[in-house]
């Protein structure tokens, strides 16, 4: 693709945001550059499928997120963890919570959220796309993206509202 000045253009202004929503899904650099430039590669190979190019931007977004999701899946296999118990209820809410919060303990609390959950929070809130982009993208219904969203913001405020462990004196 090199020298296609439509291709050039196209990195130009999407590689910032689908890098920032890689990053948010990974939590690590290398993975989210990684991700971005498989996006770009996958986009060289297939774009032409695209049958209306004003739906670029979101078939950005749905590759990046199935090549994330391809990625965990191969790490599964090789790693077993437990799945989350959902939260019922949501906690109660100091007004100096938000001042607390720094961008470092933003991406920590994310990456603490199951892949799931954090793509729709991330979708919605840091990339701006609407419930139901957000549901083309992630290839899941309206209300699911809705019900991922909600459990999301729910699992982060606890972990906001949560007293920080103090460490144990010695004796």
């Amino acid at each position: 693709m090199s020298g296609d000045p439509e291709f050039e253009e196209l990195v130009n202004r999407y590689y910032r945001d689908l890098y920032r929503f890689g990053f948010s899904l990974t939590g690590n650099e290398a993975d989210a550059c990684d991700l971005t430039q498989e996006t770009f590669f996958v986009w060289a190979r297939k774009h032409h499928q695209l049958k209306n190019p004003a739906n670029a931007r979101a078939w950005l977004f749905t590759t990046l997120h199935r090549e994330f999701l391809k990625t965990c899946r191969r790490r599964k296999r090789f790693v077993d963890e437990p799945a989350e118990e959902a939260i019922a209820n949501a906690p109660e809410v100091s007004p100096d919570c938000e001042n607390r919060i720094d961008a470092r303990t933003l991406l920590r609390f994310l990456a603490e959220l199951d892949e799931d959950h954090r793509a729709a929070l991330v979708l919605y809130y840091m990339e701006d796309l609407p419930y139901k982009e957000i549901a083309e993208v992630l290839g899941i219904p309206l209300g699911t993206v809705q019900s991922r969203i909600a459990r999301a913001k729910i699992q982060l405020l606890r972990h906001l509202t949560e007293p920080s462990p103090v460490p144990e004196q010695n004796k």
